[in-house]
């Protein structure tokens, strides 16, 4: 069983990659239920097998090894899984899952099954986690007749909704509406820039709501490596990056 340390660090890890991976999609998937069910499925990341091969969500390989995007490089592994066909009975099973090269690679393979399976239609642009879960699992993700429970519960528990606002809070033309940061500004959209600067490689340091010397050095780079102003304000145009990047 995960420590609480465990878990915290884990969520901390999971949930910037979510939300990076959820954004700039024309169909997306709420990021918290994708870090619920990796908290669920990989026990906060503590199933050894799963961690050996990247894989915090239980996707199969499935018989026609479907690509769903370029993230699954056909990768596999063997284990065993329950499965409850009829309601009631839970029975034991062997099956291939999908293995990846990093987690960045796992999750956007879960989002890109999401947005091009028809089976999973009622979810794609739902702002209420548990529709949202309810339409993955009603779309044959999962078996287990208590699975949109346990996921809401780890929602609930852990206050997963409040990295939801990368998808909730889009305005009409789809980038999120969020006010322009600079040196010196504080609050969530600092923290937001900071989460997603760290999940795509370009280290701010600790995520704390505060536009300080090290969040600076790291926009700087990363307007300088995507052809943007390098002035370290944070404006529409880097947001617009930082959300499709």
């Amino acid at each position: 069983m995960a420590t609480q340390a465990q878990v915290k660090a884990f969520i901390n890890k999971i949930a910037p990659i979510a939300q990076a991976k959820a954004s700039g999609r024309s169909e997306w998937s709420l990021p918290s239920v994708c870090i619920a069910q990796c908290c669920c499925e990989s026990a906060y990341g503590t199933s050894l097998k799963m961690k050996n091969a990247n894989a915090l969500l239980g996707i199969k390989v499935g018989k026609s090894k479907v690509h769903f995007g370029q993230a699954w490089k056909d990768k596999a592994y063997s284990t065993q899984t329950k499965e409850c066909y009829d309601g009631k009975t839970y029975v034991n099973i062997t099956d291939m899952f999908r293995a990846y090269d990093s987690i960045n690679d796992a999750i956007e393979d879960y989002f890109d099954m999401l947005a091009s399976c028809s089976r999973y239609k009622g979810c794609l642009n739902q702002t209420d986690a548990r529709a949202c879960i309810t339409a993955i699992k009603n779309g044959g993700y999962a078996t287990d007749p208590a699975y949109v429970t346990t996921i809401m519960s780890i929602i609930n528990k852990y206050n997963l909704t409040q990295y939801d606002s990368v998808m909730t809070g889009k305005s009409s033309n789809g980038t999120v509406a969020r006010a322009t940061v600079r040196y010196g500004s504080r609050g969530a959209d600092v923290t937001y820039l900071q989460q997603q600067l760290n999940a795509k490689g370009y280290n701010v340091g600790s995520v704390d709501g505060i536009y300080g010397n090290k969040t600076l050095a790291a926009v700087k780079v990363f307007q300088a490596d995507n052809g943007l102003v390098v002035d370290g304000i944070v404006g529409p145009k880097t947001y617009e990056k930082l959300q499709n990047s």
